[in-house]
């Protein structure tokens, strides 16, 4: 090998037993830490939290050398029936997703999981303030109570008390959030019911944002055999990862609930 090569036998040993350079430790450190997380700038806003001084185009190239990438999203399936005869609010939100304090727009939406039982359909609120899941429900069918159970679920955790006069609630334009039930509730709690506009994916943009990540970062790499199996492993991703751990790009990438703590610390 050092006839070939062209190096001395003495040169080898040495480069043997030499101590790595700070340099190739760092990059050892770093592949390591990269290889536990997800997504380039996010794995950066983690790598200086963790106290690891680096530029996002350092890990961009750890990751690239290391062949890591990111989880991607498969094609999109169009969930939303808005092939209804029930009437339609008009789209109060406008897109204006930034409010300046919590509990004053939420959005909602409804997703499905695949398990081996067949489809188990999540219906969920966010917060826009701090894009934290503050409501759930899970179902094997799509109903106007899979998503009220969503909203009250948010009432009781969040929205009870809260400022009705500025409170809009906007969601897509699926069958379940047009019959009476849901506009019904909204109307009891003095809540504005806004929805999208006809073929506007945007405008309920991050709801559909956390519906992406749900799925790219956990769901299509699990194999549900039960409908409960997969409720168990949705609400640990929820509560234990999304609100808790999980960096937003939204949010200059640090998690819903540090978020909420930093930007309004009076807020539960």
């Amino acid at each position: 090998m050092c006839r070939v090569l062209g190096v001395s036998r003495s040169g080898l040993y040495a480069w043997r037993s030499r101590e790595p350079r700070a340099a190739e430790v760092r990059h050892e450190e770093l592949t390591e830490e990269v290889k536990a997380r997800y997504g380039s700038p996010r794995i950066h806003a983690e790598l200086v939290a963790s106290g690891h001084a680096c530029r996002v185009n350092v890990v961009a190239r750890v990751m690239r050398e290391a062949g890591i990438a990111a989880r991607t999203k498969r094609k999109f399936r169009q969930t939303t029936d808005s092939n209804h005869a029930h009437p339609v609010a008009p789209n109060v939100l406008a897109r204006a997703f930034d409010p300046d304090q919590p509990n004053a727009r939420g959005c909602a939406g409804i997703t499905y999981i695949p398990t081996r039982e067949g489809w188990l359909y999540l219906a969920a609120v966010g917060d826009l303030f701090s894009r934290r899941v503050i409501g759930w429900s899970m179902d094997g069918t799509t109903t106007s109570r899979l998503v009220v159970d969503a909203l009250e679920m948010a009432l009781g955790a969040r929205l009870k008390g809260s400022s009705r006069s500025a409170l809009v609630a906007h969601s897509d334009r699926g069958s379940p959030y047009a019959s009476e039930h849901d506009p019904r509730r909204l109307r009891e709690e003095r809540i504005v019911c806004s929805v999208s506009g006809v073929g506007q994916c945007w405008d309920n943009a991050p709801m559909e944002s956390f519906f992406a990540s749900l799925k790219k970062e956990f769901v299509h790499h699990e194999d549900y055999a039960t409908r409960e199996q997969a409720k168990a492993s949705i609400f640990e991703y929820i509560e234990t990862f999304y609100n808790r751990v999980r960096r937003h790009s939204a949010l200059d990438y640090v998690a819903p609930d540090e978020y909420e703590r930093t930007h309004n610390p009076t807020h539960r």
